[in-house]
């Protein structure tokens, strides 16, 4: 089959891992870059051999000659270059947040159904190869009929010095880091239908929150605590790894701090490690999402050439970033907030 022919829009500290990942993908490759910073297109273009390097996104639709576009940008610009891809026909994958709001988002989305153009959000943390591990043992029926669930993320990484922007916004750690544990949630235990949410600032030295607290009413019973910190020093700093705790009828499910998976049920306690490939590029403790990076480019890649929609297309995403909206909203009104507030 053909290559496919892609290109990326936005250089900065994670875009990096996105362009390795493309360098080893199989049946596909970026032929074009584009930031408005040329100091970083010139660093990306240089280090991975790109001769095709735009400033303006606009010339670089008008020319043209790609299959995809990789948007790695900053969430104020997604719903323009989205909405750009789709004016042009090209299949579109976004980084994570999808859009500054709802409203942003549900107008991607229709705008890629109505060019009929593929559209994914690169939420790649259910792609961490211990998260589908879980997910394997859960979907076998060895705990039985889940009925609770914890999805914890706890740190004291310093997340700032790679990227300063998100020490300025008045959103954090939910619009950030929570987004990527409440889509775990989701991908676990099944779609929400409200959230009960607590936020504190620990860092004065920040502008928004750094601890986040959600507790999450699935469908069909199931309650969740989502949980999240960027304050919590620990002896052993278990960055980035998330960690889970699911109870169910016939037993339970731990994914412990280092990769370690836990699986009790009537008969035995299984327990392995499923520590993420240390591919060519990456480098600890950075391996376990930089490998969930190429896990969901080939997915993507495999979606295209099936003409099958992406597990984290921006129609199912819509419903992460509902819980994202819904938990600042209820840690500013102090109540639980229904989804369909956000979702209809």
């Amino acid at each position: 089959m053909a290559e496919l022919k892609g290109a990326l829009i936005g250089c900065g500290f994670f875009a990096v891992n996105q362009m390795h990942g493309w360098r080893d993908a199989e049946g596909a490759r970026i032929v074009a870059i584009c930031d408005r910073d040329p100091a970083r297109l010139k660093a990306v273009g240089d280090e991975f051999g790109i001769t095709r390097r735009y400033t303006s996104a606009e010339d670089l639709f008008a020319d043209g000659g790609f299959d995809f576009v990789d948007i790695a940008t900053t969430v104020g610009s997604h719903r323009t270059l989205v909405e750009m891809a789709a004016r042009h026909g090209v299949a579109t994958i976004c980084q994570k947040p999808i859009a500054a709001s709802m409203e942003d988002a549900k107008a991607m989305v229709a705008a890629c159904a109505k060019a009929g153009v593929p559209f994914m959000v690169h939420e790649n943390f259910r792609w961490q190869s211990p998260i589908r591990a879980a997910k394997a043992a859960i979907d076998s029926g060895a705990i039985g009929e889940v009925f609770w669930g914890r999805v914890s993320f706890r740190s004291a990484y310093d997340v700032f010095s790679g990227q300063p922007y998100l020490a300025t916004g008045k959103r954090f750690i939910v619009e950030d880091l929570g987004i990527h544990a409440l889509d775990i949630a989701r991908f676990l235990l099944g779609d929400a239908t409200a959230v009960t949410a607590r936020t504190q600032r620990v860092n004065p030295d920040i502008a928004g929150e750094d601890v986040a607290t959600m507790l999450l009413d699935h469908q069909g019973g199931v309650t969740s605590v989502v949980d999240c910190s960027y304050a919590t020093k620990l002896p052993v700093e278990p960055f980035p790894e998330t960690l889970l705790e699911i109870d169910g009828s016939k037993g339970t499910l731990r994914l412990s701090q280092g990769y370690r998976l836990s699986v009790h049920s009537r008969d035995a306690t299984r327990v392995e490690g499923v520590e993420p490939r240390l591919l060519p590029w990456a480098s600890p403790p950075w391996h376990n999402i930089q490998e969930s990076v190429a896990l969901i480019q080939g997915h993507w890649i495999e979606c295209l050439r099936a003409g099958r929609e992406p597990e984290t297309s921006g129609r199912d995403n819509l419903k992460t970033f509902a819980l994202v909206e819904a938990s600042y909203r209820s840690a500013a009104k102090g109540r639980t907030v229904p989804l369909t507030e956000f979702l209809g």
